[in-house]
């Protein structure tokens, strides 16, 4: 019924009802709230195991479009902010099992976090993400719009976890379970990062972004019809390569370079590890 309605409204566009699409968005806001909804979901029928929910995408864009400015500070106005009243921040609750230390971070409605899921400020999680079970969000880190986070994620400090609204049909970034982000990466444009992966401090992946395994001895590359997809257990840091073309063989120049230089064992397993004791 909610993805009827959606799609209802959306085919209506500037005719579309108002009111009814301000109650059918906060119909979908709180079904994304509660993980019963996801902008992006496993599918093993899929050739990348993932599907879009294009409906929800398109539900999230209600919001935005139906929504009104509204004063939204906080602390008696002596933080001003101004937003749409259909977007307010998440309140979990003890009872969610979520732990956000104090320190001004933020959450929008619509957004899931799993019981276990511990937020260190500042950080900041979008509508539409998904954070699953035991994972963190670390110090000045950001999970955007529609991102998909595994069960037992570290999103080191400073890292961003790109998102996308739209287009409705792109994929979002994708973190599978029980992967490291490293401090100060970045990943962008749909890339996927499967199981165990580890993505080194300093590493930025896009959705055109190719990325050198030296262990297998092959170049991956995204096509037009298959993102960027990290493989699973694979140790990628941030690498450079040489200009050949033009005056960068003159100068000298190199590229960044995403290079996978080993695949996760038990060494590496120890070390991460040792993130639990913290938590």
């Amino acid at each position: 019924m909610l993805e009827t309605d959606i799609r209802e409204l959306v085919a209506a566009g500037a005719s579309a009802d108002r009111d009814k699409a301000r109650a059918v968005f906060a119909q979908l806001r709180e079904a994304l709230s509660s993980g019963q909804v996801r902008a992006a979901e496993p599918d093993a029928s899929s050739p990348i195991g993932w599907r879009v929910n294009l409906w929800v995408k398109q539900g999230i864009l209600l919001g935005f479009k139906f929504g009104d400015m509204v004063d939204a500070s906080m602390d008696h106005g002596k933080l001003p902010f101004y937003d749409k009243d259909t977007l307010p921040l998440k309140k979990p609750g003890l009872a969610a099992g979520v732990r956000i230390v104090p320190g001004g971070s933020a959450i929008r409605d619509g957004a899931y976090l799993a019981p276990g899921v511990i937020c260190m400020p500042p950080m900041y999680v979008n509508i539409g993400a998904y954070v699953g079970e035991g994972s963190m969000i670390d110090s000045h880190a950001l999970v955007g719009s529609c991102a998909q986070v595994g069960a037992r994620v570290h999103v080191s400090a400073a890292a961003q976890i790109g998102g996308v609204i739209e287009p409705v049909g792109a994929l979002p970034v994708i973190i599978e379970d029980d992967v490291l982000i490293g401090g100060n990466t970045g990943i962008y444009e749909g890339a996927i990062i499967r199981t165990r992966a580890v993505i080194a401090a300093g590493t930025v992946l896009t959705g055109s972004t190719p990325v050198y395994d030296l262990v297998k001895g092959e170049i991956i590359k995204p096509t037009a019809d298959r993102p960027l997809i990290i493989p699973e257990g694979a140790v990628v840091v941030p690498g450079a390569r040489a200009v050949t073309s033009g005056k960068g063989v003159e100068w000298g120049l190199s590229l960044a370079t995403p290079v996978i230089v080993k695949y996760r064992d038990s060494r590496t397993d120890t070390r991460t590890e040792l993130e639990a004791w913290i938590r």
